[in-house]
C-alpha cells in the first residue's frame, strides 16, 4: 500500500541514435568534464536532457547516478531517498548508511550527507551525480540540503542539474572560485546551420535557405518547436507557405504547431492524447482504463496506441527498457493537457475519476489518492486514504500520510474520526506537531456528536479512535514537559485501549517514559514491558526493537544486570524470526547493549566481540542511535585498556554523530567525556564542563541530571587527589550523600553500587577505614548477585587494599576473590598491534585523519600532499586492514587500538 520507489526515475535516458552534430558544444562540454558543478539551464524543450545523456555516454568517465525529478520530489525525504539511492547504486555502499539514518526520520539532512560526502571522499574514481528536471523539486526543503552538499562536494563527486530555472544554490560563489560550468539557452539555440542540418539531412525537408533562416527566426533555436515544425511539415505540398504563416515568441509558436500536429492525427489518436494527458505515466491497461478501446473506431488497445505514438515521434519517453511504461516529453504533455482543459473541460474529471479506480485496483493508493482529488472527489480520496494508512504507519511511510494532511479538505476529514486520528499519527511520527492539538480536539468533537454525522469505512477501526486520541494527547503531553500529566492521559489510553495491541503498546511507552523522566525506573519497566509484549502481538518487530535498549538501561539502573542480559538476548532472538535471511533493524543495537553489560562484569573480550559483530552488520541492522551508541561502547574498552586519548577521541566522534529520540537522555556524552577527562588529570577541562553544563554540587537533584552530578563528584574527588583540596573533598562527600539518598529512595540500586564505591573513597580522606569499609562492604553486598566488576576495577588502586581485608574477612567469598584479582594493577595495553604488513607514519597520520570530518582535499592540505598521494595511502591502508570502505577502516582500527594518538 505503500507508495514503491519509481525505478524508472532512476534510469538515464538511452541516447538517440540520430543527432545533428554540434561541435561548438564540445569544448564547453570538456570544460564541465573538469568542474564540480554543472548546471544546463533553459526553459522546456531545449534539449537538456539530450545534450547531458550524449554528453555522458561519450564522456565515459565513470558510473553516472541519473534521477528524473518530479514535483513529488519537493517533499526533502522523498528528494534525497531518490538522490541516495541512484548514488549507491551508482557506487555500491557508498549511500548505503545514509539511507539507512535518513529512512530514521531522525537525523538532519545536514547528518545525513555528511556521511555521504565522506564515504565518497574515498572512493578511487569519480562518480556523475545528474538530477534531471531540477526546478521541480527546487524549494526550502531540498535547497538547504543541496546547499550543503554543494559547499562540501569531494572531488570524486560531479553534480549536473538540468533545469528550466537556476536553482536556489550558491551559483555566485561558485562562479567565483571557478567551479561551475554553466549552460544557458543561448548555448542550446540551434544556429542557421544546425537548423539546416536538422531538418534537411536528419528529416529529408530539402527546405530551401530562405525557409531555414525563417524557420530559424520564428523559432529563435528552440528545439521542441523545431521537432513540432518537423511533424507539421510532413506531406506537405508548400512548405515555404507554412513556414511563413506563423509568427510570435516561443510560446505561441509551440502552440500553433501542437495545433498542427493534433490537427493532423486521425480523431482516435487525437483523444486518446488528450484522454491521457492526464497521467504521469502511462501503460497500456491504464490508458485503457482512462481512454477505453470501445470510444474509438479503430479499436486499438492502449499498448497498441502507445506503439503507434512512439513510431510517430509524438514526443513519447520510454520509462522502462521494456518499454511497458512510458510518458509525455513535458512540453508536449503541457499543450496536451491544455488543449483537454480548453476543449472538453466537463470530461476533465471523469478522466481522473477513471485514473484512480484504475491505481486503486492496482494497489498503488497513493496515485489513486492524487487522481481522486484531481478528479474533484475527496470523499473517495479519503476513503482511500483511510484504509491505506494503517499500511503506510507499519512501513514507515509518514512522508505520505504528512502530505495527505495537506492536501485533503478539512471539511471532508472533519467527518472521519478514523481518518483524522491517522492523519494525526502520521504528523507526529514525522515531528511534525504544529497544530495537532487543534486536529485532536476536532476528532473529540466528533466523537461527541451523532454517529449518524460520522463517515467511517471500517467500523471496527472506529472503536480505537477514542483510545488513540488519548495515545497521542499523552505523547503531546510529553513533549511539552508534564510527565505527570502524560502518565495520566496514557493511563487513560490504556483503559480505554480495550484489547488493542498497538495502541496499547505506544500508550505503556509513552507512560514509560514519563516515568523514567522522573526516575520512577520500577513503573517505566513495567509499562516498557507492556508495551513490548502489545507491539510483538501486534507483529510490529521492527517497534519492539526500539524497546530492550532502553528496558535494559532501566535494569542497570535497578541494579539488574543478569535481567538487562536476558532482556537483550531475547530481543536478538525475535530479531532473528525475521523473514529468510534479513537482518531486522535494530539488531545491531541489542549487540551494542550485550557489550555494555559484558563491559560491567569485565568481560572485556566479550565486549569487544559483541561490538566487532554489531559493525559487521552495518548501518541496515541499526537504529538512528546506534552510530553514536557503538563509540561510547568502543570508548569504554579504550578507557578500560587504559588508551583514554583513544577513549576521548571515540567519545568526541560520538558527539559528532548523537542522534537523540523520545527516550530522556540520562547519560549524555558530553559528561562520559568529562569522566574521562578526569580519570586522565585534566581536572582543568573536565571543570570547565561542570561550569559549561552548569552542573554544581548544590544543585537541587533530578533523576534526569543524576548522571552529571555522579561525574561532577568524580571530577571534585580526582581534584582533592591531585591538591589536596578540602573544598572539593567536602563538596564531593555532601554531594554523594544526597545522592545516594535519592537513588536508594529510587530503588536504583545499581547507582546505588557506583555510589557506594565513590563514596569509599570520600569517606577513606575524611572519616577512616571503618566507614569507608562499611560503604564498600554494602556495594559488594549488592553487586555480587549479578557479577556486577568494573565499577570496583575503574575505582583502584583507592579500593584496592580495602577489598583485601574484606576478602580476608570473608575467606569463603569467592566474588571478593575475583575482585581483588580484577582489581590488582596490570600492565598498560599497547595501543599499536602488529599486523602482517604495519601500516607506515604516514599511513597512521591519514588513518587518524580519515576518523575525522575532513573530505579528501581537506586531508590532502592538512598533510600538505596532492589528493592522489591521499587515495594511494587510502587504499594502501584498506588493503592491509581488510576493509573497503572508510567507515570500516576506522572501525576495525579502534577494535586493533592504532587510533591512540592525534594526528600530527
Amino acid at each position: 500500500m505503500a507508495d514503491p520507489l519509481v525505478e524508472t526515475k532512476l534510469l538515464a535516458p538511452r541516447p538517440r541514435r540520430a543527432l545533428v552534430p554540434r561541435p561548438r558544444l564540445d569544448d564547453l562540454l570538456r570544460r564541465a568534464s573538469d568542474s564540480p558543478v554543472t548546471v544546463v539551464s533553459a526553459p522546456a524543450g531545449f534539449g537538456k536532457t539530450t545534450l547531458v545523456t550524449q554528453w555522458l555516454t561519450g564522456a565515459g568517465d565513470g558510473p553516472v547516478a541519473w534521477v528524473a525529478l518530479d514535483e513529488r520530489d519537493r517533499d526533502a525525504t522523498s528528494f534525497w531517498t531518490y538522490v541516495l539511492q541512484a548514488l549507491d547504486r551508482a557506487v555500491p555502499g557508498s549511500a548505503a548508511a545514509a539511507l539507512t539514518l535518513l529512512r530514521s526520520g531522525q537525523a538532519p539532512v545536514e547528518a545525513v550527507l555528511a556521511g555521504l560526502v565522506n564515504e565518497l571522499s574515498v572512493h578511487f574514481g569519480e562518480v556523475t551525480l545528474v538530477l534531471d528536471d531540477y526546478h521541480l523539486a527546487d524549494g526550502v526543503d531540498v535547497a538547504s540540503g543541496m546547499t550543503f552538499l554543494v559547499d562540501h562536494l569531494p572531488p570524486q563527486l560531479r553534480l549536473v542539474l538540468a533545469t528550466r530555472a537556476d536553482p536556489a544554490l550558491p551559483l555566485s560563489r561558485l562562479r567565483a572560485r571557478g567551479e561551475l560550468v554553466e549552460v544557458r539557452a543561448a548555448d542550446l539555440r540551434f544556429t542557421r546551420e544546425e537548423v539546416a542540418d536538422y531538418l534537411n539531412d536528419l528529416h529529408g525537408f530539402d527546405l530551401a535557405s530562405a525557409d531555414i533562416t525563417a524557420l530559424e527566426s520564428r523559432t529563435e533555436g528552440w528545439v521542441a518547436a523545431l521537432q513540432l515544425a518537423a511533424l507539421s511539415l510532413r506531406d506537405r505540398d508548400d512548405p515555404s507557405a507554412f513556414i511563413a504563416g506563423f509568427a510570435g515568441d516561443d510560446r505561441f509558436v509551440v502552440d500553433y504547431l501542437a495545433d498542427e500536429v493534433l490537427a493532423r492525427q486521425p480523431d482516435d489518436v487525437r483523444r486518446f492524447l488528450l484522454d491521457t494527458s492526464i497521467l504521469d505515466r502511462l501503460t497500456g491497461p491504464l490508458c485503457d482504463a482512462v481512454s477505453p478501446p470501445s470510444g474509438r473506431t479503430s479499436g486499438g488497445s492502449g499498448r497498441s496506441m502507445l506503439d503507434t505514438l512512439e513510431r510517430a515521434g509524438l514526443f513519447l519517453v520510454a520509462l522502462d527498457d521494456r518499454r511497458g511504461w512510458f510518458r509525455y516529453h513535458h512540453l508536449f504533455g503541457d499543450v496536451l493537457h491544455a488543449h483537454l482543459l480548453e476543449e472538453r473541460p466537463d470530461e476533465v474529471r471523469d478522466l481522473h475519476r477513471r485514473a484512480a479506480g484504475w491505481w486503486a485496483e492496482e494497489g498503488d493508493t497513493v496515485a489513486a489518492v492524487r487522481h481522486a482529488l484531481a478528479a474533484g472527489d475527496a470523499d473517495r480520496a479519503a476513503g482511500l486514504a483511510e484504509l491505506a494508512i494503517p499500511h503506510l504507519r507499519r512501513d514507515r511511510r509518514e512522508d505520505v500520510i504528512r502530505r495527505w494532511a495537506d492536501d485533503l479538505p478539512a471539511d471532508v476529514v472533519g467527518r472521519r474520526p478514523v481518518l483524522a486520528i491517522g492523519l494525526v499519527g502520521g504528523l507526529m511520527a514525522s515531528n511534525d506537531f504544529d497544530g495537532v492539538d487543534g486536529r485532536l480536539r476536532d476528532v473529540e468533537r466528533m466523537l461527541a456528536g451523532p454517529a449518524t454525522d460520522l463517515v467511517v469505512e471500517d467500523a471496527g477501526e472506529l472503536a480505537r479512535v477514542p483510545a488513540a486520541v488519548a495515545m497521542y494527547g499523552a505523547a503531546l503531553t510529553l513533549i511539552g514537559g508534564d510527565p505527570a500529566g502524560t502518565v495520566a492521559r496514557a493511563h487513560r489510553a490504556l483503559e480505554l485501549a480495550a484489547g488493542d495491541d498497538l495502541v496499547t503498546g505506544a500508550a505503556a511507552a509513552l507512560s514509560g517514559l514519563a516515568s523514567w523522566t522522573t526516575g520512577d525506573i520500577e513503573a517505566a519497566h513495567r509499562s516498557y514491558a507492556t508495551s513490548m509484549r502489545s507491539l510483538t502481538r501486534a507483529g510490529h518487530v521492527a517497534d519492539v526493537l526500539g524497546c530492550p535498549i532502553a528496558m535494559a538501561d532501566m535494569e542497570l539502573r535497578l541494579g539488574r544486570l543478569r535481567d538487562a542480559d536476558r532482556t537483550l538476548v531475547d530481543a536478538l532472538e525475535l530479531a532473528r524470526t525475521g523473514p529468510g535471511d534479513t537482518v531486522v533493524r535494530g539488531t545491531a543495537d541489542m549487540l551494542v547493549g550485550l557489550s555494555r553489560t559484558a563491559w560491567y562484569r569485565n568481560d572485556l573480550a566479550g565486549s569487544a566481540e559483541h561490538l566487532r559483530h554489531a559493525d559487521e552488520l552495518g548501518e541496515a541492522a541499526s537504529l538512528a542511535q546506534n552510530p553514536y551508541r557503538w563509540r561510547v561502547g568502543m570508548a569504554r574498552l579504550r578507557a578500560a585498556e587504559g588508551d583514554l586519548a583513544a577513549a576521548l577521541e571515540l567519545l568526541d566522534e560520538a558527539e559528532r554523530v548523537y542522534v537523540g529520540d523520545y527516550s530522556p537522555n540520562v547519560q549524555p556524552v558530553h559528561a562520559s567525556r568529562a569522566r574521562v577527562l578526569a580519570a586522565r588529570g585534566d581536572l582543568a577541562a573536565a571543570l570547565a564542563w561542570a561550569s559549561r553544563h552548569r552542573v554544581a554540587a548544590d544543585d537541587d537533584l533530578t533523576y534526569l541530571r543524576e548522571y552529571e552530578h555522579i561525574t561532577l563528584a568524580r571530577i571534585l574527588l580526582a581534584e582533592h587527589a591531585a591538591t589536596g583540596s578540602a573544598p572539593s573533598l567536602r563538596d564531593a562527600a555532601t554531594l554523594l550523600d544526597r545522592l545516594l539518598a535519592a537513588a536508594a529512595a529510587g530503588g536504583r540500586f545499581g547507582t546505588v553500587i557506583e555510589l557506594e564505591v565513590l563514596r569509599c573513597q570520600a569517606l577513606r580522606a575524611t572519616g577512616g577505614p571503618d566507614p569507608a569499609l562499611a560503604a564498600l562492604r554494602h556495594a559488594v553486598e549488592l553487586a555480587e548477585p549479578d557479577g556486577w566488576i568494573r565499577v570496583f576495577v575503574d575505582a583502584s588502586p583507592a579500593v584496592t587494599d580495602l577489598l583485601r581485608t574484606l576478602a580476608e574477612k570473608h575467606p569463603r567469598s569467592g566474588f571478593l576473590r575475583e575482585l581483588v584479582a580484577a582489581a590488582a594493577p596490570a600492565p598498560v595495553r599497547t595501543a599499536r598491534v602488529d599486523l602482517v604488513d604495519p601500516l607506515s607514519d604516514r599511513e597512521l597520520d591519514v588513518l587518524r585523519l580519515l576518523r575525522s570530518d575532513l573530505d579528501g582535499p581537506a586531508i590532502a592540505r592538512e598533510l600538505v600532499v596532492s589528493l592522489n598521494t591521499v587515495r594511494t595511502h587510502t587504499k594502501h591502508i584498506y588493503a592491509k586492514l581488510g576493509v573497503n570502505n572508510r567507515r570500516a577502516a576506522i572501525s576495525r582500527a579502534h577494535q586493533l587500538g592504532l587510533l591512540g594518538g592525534s594526528a600530527r
